[in-house]
């Protein structure tokens, strides 16, 4: 068998979102970075955020009334302390990116410099939102793609997928237990390469591909946490699954997301005969988190037997709409449906994993030497439910925080002499690919009906028994057969699942995402669901 290739970094990137390009374009001055993407380099969560980016901008905002409005979101679950931190340096960090040249809109030039644009969305008592146009994610993705494939200081490997972190353990080495670099499978060439590194960042993303319905791309399939789990980290916060209230309802584009800015520019939500149904569930209207209404908007449908539920921003002026939202325009357009003057089709979609990797404020984890960045980890910041356009927020703040930690503790921190080589000594089977699209059905459905928007103990005992058989099931896959792409998705996304209904079932109440008919209270004092390997 031939041996491996293996690269030698001091700092392995897994994930190509916001956080990890953001965190490779502050270390590549002053070290050896390797950035592993699972498909093209641009493709990612970050890619698709329409709406922008939290920050304190307006002399009318505060970071006072961001951190109350953050706070009030996520359901008295927030660790103050996370969110205080993410909030005042919001600022400098937006502003780091906007020297990388990320074009904000601008509402009027001053002395002093710009005055950006501001949007409002759901849970914002003021206007905060930096966005570019309606396509946010697109203009930072690019930006930051732009920037990394020209720096001669950082290493891309595209399409490839981590397989498993490797740790001190493997190799019995003294000292505390810590990683040492990951074992990698190339999907253009079908082998296992390595890569020692004296750090490893994850900054691989959420894991909402567990759920049948769902606004993240294919690439969401929870990969970091569950190779933290598997190298012995803490997790917490599972239980808490964001769904988007307002995605598009439509066979063409069933992942497609509208953004929140849109009912912060006055759109409603409607029931199909035309009357709006917020103003029954919650004073702020269309205007409350994202919990309510999509718990509003599911129990509307199951209560009138409906498809789904309308957004309607067809009494706002066409040209107001067209300049502010050209994109979510055009693409409506090619379905046939007219922003401008008819409601549009929304159903609630997995959006954002709001629990993760326990990390401490730069980022780092339980294993000494790996740091976990962006939606992967669980900070603190989010508690039991995301305020808008924190997320991308939280992957700058988190970049630069864990960027510094790394650059100080880097030079005492040595580089493993070799890793163990990778036993592929498995064989394939004809059948497995069709085994496994078959599993990969059967689990983001029943995630979808068990473990979703409205739970219950029942729903969430079957949901870990048929979890359970899966995960006996794929690990037999994957102990006898060769190592692919699609195994080591659904091998993770199985994980996740269990990982997620197992947090979900500790907690007995209800709060933010997570509302089940068994607990419908809030209990005093809450905490967050931890879980330990």
């Amino acid at each position: 068998m031939p041996l491996s290739t293996e690269y030698i970094m001091d700092v392995l990137v897994i994930g190509s979102g916001a956080a990890g390009l953001s965190l490779a374009l502050r270390l590549a001055e002053h070290c050896r970075v390797m950035v592993l993407s699972k498909g093209p380099l641009y493709e990612g969560s970050t890619l698709y955020a329409q709406g922008g980016i939290a920050a304190v901008f307006d002399e009318n905002d505060s970071i006072d009334f961001h951190v109350d409005d953050t706070l009030i979101a996520g359901a008295g679950l927030c660790d103050r302390k996370a969110v205080e931190f993410i909030t005042s340096n919001a600022r400098h960090c937006v502003q780091w990116l906007i020297n990388q040249g990320v074009l904000f809109d601008i509402e009027a030039a001053t002395p002093s410099g710009h005055r950006y644009h501001l949007n409002r969305e759901g849970g914002h008592s003021r206007r905060r939102i930096l966005h570019a146009e309606d396509a946010t994610g697109r203009a930072v993705a690019t930006t930051l793609v732009s920037k990394v494939v020209s720096h001669q200081g950082i290493q891309i490997l595209e399409h490839c997928n981590a397989v498993d972190l490797i740790t001190s353990t493997s190799l019995r080495l003294s000292g505390g237990r810590r990683v040492i670099g990951a074992y990698i499978w190339n999907c253009l060439t079908e082998q296992v390469e390595m890569c020692r590194a004296r750090v490893v960042v994850l900054a691989t993303g959420g894991a909402s591909k567990v759920y049948q319905y769902t606004t993240n791309p294919d690439i969401a399939t929870g990969d970091g946490i569950a190779m933290a789990w598997r190298a012995g980290c803490r997790i917490a916060n599972l239980e808490f699954n964001q769904f988007h209230p307002t995605s598009l309802f439509h066979l063409q584009a069933r992942n497609f997301l509208l953004t929140e800015a849109l009912r912060g520019e006055g759109a409603y939500l409607r029931r199909s005969d035309g009357s709006r149904f917020m103003p029954d569930f919650d004073a702020r209207a269309e205007l409350a988190p994202r919990d309510i209404i999509a718990r509003a908007i599911d129990h509307e449908m199951k209560r009138l037997g409906a498809a789904c539920m309308y957004l309607d921003i067809s009494h706002q002026p066409k040209a107001f709409i067209r300049q502010h939202f050209p994109n979510i325009y055009n693409k409506l357009l090619t379905m046939n449906i007219d922003l401008t003057n008819q409601p549009i089709p929304i159903v609630p979609a997995a959006h954002y994993t709001c629990g993760g990797v326990m990390v401490d404020q730069q980022g780092l984890t339980d294993l000494e030497n790996l740091y976990a960045i962006g939606e992967v980890s669980y900070t603190g910041m989010h508690g039991a439910n995301r305020l808008a356009s924190n997320s991308l927020l939280e992957c700058l703040v988190y970049s630069w925080s864990a960027a510094e930690d790394i650059l100080r503790r880097l030079p005492n921190i040595n580089q493993a002499r070799q890793l163990p080589l990778w036993n592929d000594r498995r064989f394939s089977n004809s059948d497995e690919e069709v085994v496994l699209q078959h599993n990969w059905q059967e689990l983001r459905l029943f995630m979808w009906n068990y473990v979703g928007i409205i739970r219950t103990t029942k729903r969430l005992e079957r949901a870990l028994h048929r979890s359970e058989l899966l995960m006996s099931e794929i690990n037999e896959y994957y102990s006898n057969f060769r190592t692919s792409k699609k195994l080591l998705e659904m091998r993770n996304l199985v994980q996740v699942a269990y990982l997620i209904i197992k947090s979900a079932q500790q907690r007995k109440e209800s709060r933010g995402l997570h509302f089940t008919l068994d607990y419908p209270d809030m209990l005093p004092n809450p905490q967050p669901t931890i879980l330990q390997p």
